[in-house]
């Protein structure tokens, strides 16, 4: 088995991006290779990088010149020495490598490289191969090349000129691309002109500069023939000050808030607008899409908006009234000037990048390095007691004990995590069978209309997107973890009393089913589709905030021969009430945060497969409820003293301690 250790931090998208992108890849590129992305800033610092995140998201909004002048400090000579002097994150990273053993190191940050050079600098050979994967473009900061690589994979010609001019031999450098989505490259588009009748698409991507970015769509309305999508991000308030302002263009205008499909908007859009993230620019570029940089911060962001002008794949504005000024001569005389800068962007577009690097980190971890043994690091699941494995052929047909959580929130309703991220919460944690429940809110209830433009629920507008997502990243589940990833929803039917309310879980849905029928007849269209009907939280929640919601319970005799099953546990609460009744049952989390992973959870004994584990439920034989414990992680995360984003799926140590603890 390959293991290919790939090292990011969250200090801006693009690193992430890149990280998460080319592990992707590389395990499409080769099932039986392992690929680990890691921010050991996080890992190291816990609350003291939480804060210098924030610390830098508040002044890339607010003071993007000093920052500009900070980020310009790691070219000093002085300060560059100092790159490698981060003692606890040095001690975290030697650590990583002494017992992960990898054949290969991939760096999306420009610090790692010089705390590996410090790591080897007296003692030894480097017993890996090391690539560094640079996120800048064209004003590259010399930090990312001063610490040696085997390899460093550039973006563009003109960044492998600046590392050239700098020292760094030809023969080191893979002009690859940027390591956008594999979707960019697995969809290719073709767009009709923006020319007579045809609706000019635009997206504009909001990140900063939020109070006037109002102007700039009226401005932009005034066009003809302008469409224009607009994502507002996680800012609910801004989503709804937008739907209001644009309200009477409705028939041209969508506003989205938290968006996975990126890739999709881009390749169905004539043109991007938005700042000049890494990121942004290149996935811009992948798409052949072409872009109106309406905000540059200062040195990490400059060369992005030089790229841009220097190819002549759209333009770089000074001032956000200048944007429709833009957009009107990119279409105007048949759109000649948009004809020629995408000319140009299909010159120079890359979709593949990811798997171009993901190539080159499977043949380097072939080199013959002294070969590691195997280690817990890259190992998918930890084995438990109560589990035997799957069979290689990616199915089981053997009853074996299943460890399920059928009620499970992400971002696109209330929830703290993305889809990609609950997939590898759970799947590094041995979790054989989840469904991803996000709420949605029946549109004809105020209370419903209210939590859509919170961003408390999916937006009906989202709706297939959440099932494509789901449904991209259950693939991906299945290939890495031997998980099996359900589609469903948690129907809200809030009325203004506990009485009056019903939540109602839909698992495994092949399609969306209209909240504002119903309740009877929203269980029925579950049905239609193999699905299961399950009373979300029917009693009273004794040791959780919020609204009850006891419709269902106190209608049991009407409901009860309609529905699957009944929670009979969620999160810290149970209800007895439901066995007493000797109603079928489940337990869940209900998770909205890493937190509440410590809750109840449904064992199955059945095969490992989607039907038979719906006929246990269904059937209610070979079912039990079990109260989850993660002991290790719990340890390591009350350590830290501060909850992760993402708790601990990617945590080296709490690996190790895991699965000593099940041997």
């Amino acid at each position: 088995m390959k293991k290919i250790l790939i090292l990011t931090a969250g200090f801006g998208d693009g690193h992430n991006a890149a990280a998460r992108n080319l592990r992707d890849a590389i395990e499409l590129a080769d099932e039986d290779a392992r690929a680990e992305c890691l921010d050991l800033f996080a890992d190291s610092y816990g609350t003291f990088n939480t804060l210098a995140k924030k610390t830098y998201l508040g002044m890339v909004a607010y003071a993007p010149k000093l920052w500009g002048q900070f980020y310009s400090l790691m070219e000093n000579p002085f300060v560059e020495k100092q790159l490698g002097s981060f003692t606890r994150l040095q001690a975290t990273l030697e650590k990583v490598l002494g017992e992960a053993q990898p054949d290969c190191v991939v760096s999306c940050y420009p610090i790692y490289g010089h705390v590996i050079k410090k790591i080897y600098a007296h003692h030894h050979e480097r017993p890996f191969r090391f690539i560094t994967v640079i996120t800048d473009s064209t004003s590259v900061n010399t930090a990312w090349f001063r610490a040696p690589a085997d390899y460093f994979c550039v973006a563009d010609d003109t960044t492998a000129e600046v590392l050239m001019k700098n020292g760094i031999a030809e023969a080191q450098i893979k002009v690859t691309g940027f390591p956008v989505s594999p979707l960019f490259a697995s969809n290719p588009n073709d767009l009709p002109q923006p020319i007579a009748d045809e609706p000019r698409r635009v997206l504009y991507v909001i990140n900063t500069g939020k109070k006037k970015a109002g102007k700039a769509i009226d401005r932009l309305l005034e066009l003809e023939d302008v469409h224009l999508t607009i994502t507002a991000g996680r800012d609910p308030e801004l989503r709804a000050k937008l739907i209001e302002r644009t309200r009477d263009q409705e028939h041209r205008v969508k506003v989205l808030g938290w968006t996975n499909q990126m890739p999709e908007l881009m390749m169905s859009h004539h043109l991007i607008i938005s700042k000049a993230g890494g990121a942004t620019v290149q996935e811009a570029i992948a798409a052949r899409c072409p872009m109106i940089v309406n905000q540059v911060i200062p040195g990490q962001e400059e060369g992005n908006a030089e790229l841009i002008q220097k190819l002549n794949i759209g333009a770089v504005v000074e001032k956000n009234k200048e944007v429709a000024e833009a957009v009107e001569m990119a279409f105007e005389k048949k759109a000649t000037l948009w004809n020629e800068w995408r000319k140009n962007l299909k010159r120079v577009s890359r979709p593949d990048a990811a798997a171009k690097i993901a190539e080159l980190c499977l043949d380097e971890s072939a080199s013959n390095f002294p070969g590691g043994k195997a280690v817990k690091l890259f190992e998918t699941t930890p084995e438990r007691v109560m589990r035997s494995a799957s069979p290689a052929n990616g199915g089981s047909r053997a009853a074996q004990m299943l460890l399920c959580d059928f009620h499970i929130h992400t971002n696109y309703s209330d929830g703290k995590l993305s889809v990609p991220e609950i997939i590898d919460f759970y799947g590094e944690r041995g979790f054989d069978c989840i469904c991803i429940t996000d709420h949605l809110a029946d549109p004809k209830r105020l209370l419903g209309k209210l939590a859509e433009l919170a961003n408390c629920t999916l937006g009906h507008g989202q709706i297939g997107e959440y099932f494509s997502v789901i449904e991209r990243e259950r693939q991906r589940a299945w290939r890495r973890y031997k998980m099996l990833v359900m589609t469903g929803i948690e129907f809200n039917k809030d009325g203004y009393t506990r009485k009056t309310s019903a939540h109602l879980l839909g698992i495994d849905l092949k399609s969306p089913v209209d909240c504002s029928l119903d309740i009877p007849e929203i269980i029925e269209k579950i049905h239609e589709q193999g699905a299961l009907a399950v009373a979300s939280h029917p009693h009273i929640m004794k040791s959780e905030w919020g609204k009850n919601t006891l419709y269902l319970w106190e209608n049991q005799e009407k409901y009860a021969p309609l529905l699957d099953a009944w929670e009979i546990a969620n999160r810290n609460n149970i209800f007895n009430d439901i066995g007493l009744k000797r109603l079928p049952f489940i337990a869940n989390s209900d998770f909205h945060k890493p937190k509440h992973i410590y809750s109840w959870k449904t064992l199955i004994h059945a095969e490992k497969d989607y039907e038979a584990i719906k006929d246990c439920i269904r059937r209610n034989e070979h079912v039990a409820i079990t109260l989850y414990r993660d002991f290790a992680a719990q340890g390591k995360s009350a350590k830290l003293g501060a909850e992760s984003s993402v708790a601990a799926p990617h945590l080296f140590e709490e690996r190790l301690s895991l699965q000593a603890a099940n041997r």
